[in-house]
């Protein structure tokens, strides 16, 4: 193994926190849309006066983190290591045969995918290309149930969890050394950054949005700009069901017809070809 290929592989493992797998996390305790916390959730409150706290136990395991099936308490990413390395297959592929464009991601969490990312340019030597971050930093939207019905139930609004700032993930980037002019930040709802967005060609277009409305988003601003060779990723494909509608009903209004090949038990891919 060529050490450029030994460092993106300890990233990614760094990235999943793959080195503590096998230990007790504990994780802090976020708002959730279940009666049961809201009382702990004051004496929470209330212990921190002390520096004490209440948190959860994540026990983690090697299938859990490679497959992304947990929610982490310290790494910097859901995605697990499946996702990872198709990630960094994609890129790589792009990379060689000269396809046009940027990368992005849509919603980042702690920003371990698009670091990914910058960190694979760094290796390549490529400066010619951006890496953009967007999410809202503010966690996911309200559901908006007269124009994405389909959305009708989704909860992922009340989970604390999700809300990651942007100083947050700007403080990630810095800690692996790859904060600079090539990583390109979006911040606000995709309905509100995505049309305007200064990008003129894409090369990886990834989506982890979760809901209906978010991935259509993307889609329907997006995927016109991805060059033909590129690459769309869903990351929720398997894990929520409106997701994988939006990108169904999307491919069907355009005629797409492009093998959707599998990552892991969510994760999904293909490659434009037209």
């Amino acid at each position: 193994m060529d050490p450029s290929s030994a460092y993106i592989n300890l990233l990614k493992k760094m990235l999943t926190d793959y080195h503590r797998v096998g230990l007790k996390e504990y994780k802090p305790l976020y708002h959730y849309p279940n009666l049961l916390v809201k009382p702990l959730l004051l004496l929470d409150k209330i212990l921190r006066i002390k520096n004490l706290a209440i948190s959860e136990v994540n026990n983690t395991t090697i299938e859990k983190r490679v497959n992304g099936l947990d929610k982490p308490a310290y790494a910097d990413t859901m995605m697990g290591m499946k996702r990872l390395d198709n990630l960094e297959y994609c890129i790589r592929d792009i990379i060689k045969n000269d396809i046009e464009g940027d990368f992005i991601e849509l919603g980042v969490w702690r920003g371990g995918s698009t670091i990914l990312m910058r960190a694979l340019l760094k290796e390549l030597n490529i400066t010619n290309r951006y890496v953009w971050v967007a999410d809202s930093f503010e966690g996911l939207p309200k559901p908006d149930l007269i124009n994405y019905p389909a959305d009708k139930g989704d909860k992922h609004s009340q989970f604390g969890e999700l809300t990651v700032s942007m100083d947050e993930v700007k403080h990630n980037f810095e800690k692996y050394g790859l904060l600079d002019e090539q990583v390109k930040f979006l911040k606000g709802w995709f309905k509100d950054t995505l049309p305007a967005a200064p990008i003129k060609k894409l090369a990886i277009l990834r989506l982890d949005g979760d809901m209906y409305e978010s991935t259509m988003d993307g889609l329907v601003n997006l995927y016109p700009k991805l060059s033909k060779g590129g690459y769309v990723i869903v990351d929720d494909w398997g894990a929520v069901p409106a997701c994988k509608q939006a990108v169904k009903d999307y491919r069907n209004q355009h005629s797409i017809i492009e093998e959707i090949k599998e990552i892991d038990w969510t994760g999904v891919y293909w490659i434009k070809e037209n």
